[in-house]
């Protein structure tokens, strides 16, 4: 059995709330969530790789059981957010790390890994995109909402977070629905149905846009640095298109880019999967 602690840090006065387990002397890996989810989406995994590795999952700021300011007293930028997650690795004394990232995770990752490329052994993007080519049509309520923040068109991106639509992000592009535990998307629910929380990631989606600006800057640091990555993409992903997985090879010749056939959460499904791949990855 492995040891799972529970644990919350101060990160200059905000609580931040993480999962750790492994030897603290292993190689670590952080493990970066996504929308609408918090570390409690590697509750699997996190048993498969802790006997090789030292895994630190924290919950990002305004999700999971980490704090979540008001709006009027915390800035919801993904800007900020690498803030608090940059800091946290030095609370925890952590300078050299290999990161998973996954949908919100992977600009909090790839912010984290041009700002101190030095302190990244390895790069794992689980359906992190960087790429605009790996932008579905199903960005483009969104991307209207960034070209135009009016009230109308934040209340058309509203049912981003409805119950329903959590669901679906879970079950679409799944072969088999009933592998999806209702655990996840039920957890992930109850934190959006928290008073002022729907608002918050509304922000963020329109935040979501500094991202997409970034982009060129993530890739001249794979161009440039040329981290060891590998991409393990649920290829049925309604959101991020198997393109781009692909295209980290454009700047990362020797990624090693793979798919599995799931969909936006694909360790709700392939968790065994992708927990060997990221295993013989990390230890090759």
């Amino acid at each position: 059995m492995v040891g799972i602690a529970y644990r919350t840090a101060d990160v200059d006065g905000l609580k931040t709330f993480y999962r750790e387990a492994g030897a603290p002397d292993a190689p670590t890996l952080i493990l970066l969530h996504g929308f609408p989810s918090s570390s409690h989406m590697f509750r699997e995994l996190i048993p498969l790789l802790a006997d090789r590795f030292h895994i630190v999952a924290p919950d990002l700021p305004g999700f999971g059981m980490s704090d979540m300011p008001p709006r009027d007293s915390f800035d919801y930028t993904f800007e900020h957010i690498t803030d608090v997650i940059d800091r946290l690795t030095e609370v925890l004394s952590l300078d050299r790390f290999a990161l998973y990232v996954f949908d919100y995770g992977a600009p909090v990752g790839f912010r984290i890994a041009a700002r101190h490329p030095e302190r990244i052994s390895a790069i794992v993007s689980q359906n992190g995109n960087a790429y605009e080519e790996g932008l579905s049509e199903n960005w483009n309520p969104v991307q209207a909402y960034w070209k135009a923040p009016s009230a109308a068109n934040r209340e058309a991106i509203r049912t981003l977070v409805q119950p329903e639509t959590t669901v679906w992000q879970y079950q679409h592009g799944v072969p088999d629905e009933t592998r999806v535990s209702p655990d996840g998307y039920g957890l992930d629910n109850h934190y959006l149905a928290r008073t002022g929380a729907d608002e918050i990631q509304l922000n963020l989606f329109l935040d979501y846009a500094s991202n997409v600006a970034l982009y060129p800057t993530f890739q001249e640091y794979f161009r440039t640095r040329r981290p060891r990555l590998l991409a393990v993409w649920g290829r049925n992903d309604p959101f991020f298109l198997p393109a781009g997985a692909e295209a980290f090879k454009r700047d990362i010749p020797e990624a090693d880019v793979r798919f599995v056939d799931a969909g936006h959460f694909a360790l709700e499904t392939h968790v065994e999967e992708i927990a060997t791949a990221i295993r013989g990855f990390l230890t090759s």
